[in-house]
């Protein structure tokens, strides 16, 4: 089934091909119970439910953690996106319609959930740092996990092991975006690497900027 990511009028990591490279992988695996660490504005999340709701219908869960403009609650290195500061528009019409129209933050949990009505009864967001949210949730059904939170080394390597431990054996995907030279953050190299041999798990790099790690 071919599907075209979008974008919807909102800020997206994912920008130009990436979206669909994205969405490609996704399709190889078809998950019915998703879990995306880190979803900024929501346009990964509604590509995501929008296809999985084509191919399972109403069967499928979304768990979605971000920050949603709250404190971290560790005092490592993050470096925050200068959108989420003062959200920003190269558009004027976007910054008119959303700054002064709508006055409303795009990152928030308010905005996402609202982004995201379509699919209530399938999604579940939770506002928090990954560092102590990740353990208090049932991740032993989760399928698939696209990895995009905070990038600093400690976080990457604290929300791999907290996945890890619950899906071990379990034949589960993480792909975890910003490894490859196409949009590299050195600390969540590091981080990815680190794991990878430290678990002896094998990486697969999709396209020169994802990490495809097998539990």
């Amino acid at each position: 089934m071919k599907f075209k990511y979008k974008s919807f009028w909102r800020k997206s990591g994912l920008k130009g091909k990436w979206g669909n490279i994205y969405l490609e992988h996704l399709s190889h695996f078809k998950p019915i119970n998703f879990l995306e660490i880190g979803v900024f504005c929501g346009v990964t999340a509604r590509n995501t439910c929008d296809y999985l709701n084509k191919i399972h219908g109403d069967k499928f869960s979304y768990i979605g953690i971000d920050l949603f403009g709250g404190k971290k609650n560790t005092a490592n290195n993050e470096v925050e996106p200068d959108f989420l500061k003062d959200q920003k528009f190269s558009n004027p019409f976007k910054n008119l319609y959303y700054n002064h129209i709508l006055k409303e933050n795009l990152n928030s949990i308010e905005s996402n959930t609202k982004f995201l009505k379509k699919y209530k009864k399938n999604v579940k967001l939770i506002a928090g740092d990954t560092n102590s949210e990740l353990k208090k949730i049932n991740l032993s059904n989760i399928d698939y996990t696209f990895l995009d939170g905070g990038h600093s080394y400690d976080t990457v390597t604290s929300d791999l092991e907290i996945l890890y431990s619950n899906l071990k054996g379990k034949n589960k995907i993480v792909l975890c975006d910003d490894y490859g030279q196409a949009s590299m953050i050195t600390e969540v190299k590091s981080a990815i690497d680190d794991f990878v041999n430290k678990n002896r798990i094998n990486l697969k790099v999709i396209k020169d900027r994802f990490a495809e790690l097998t539990f």
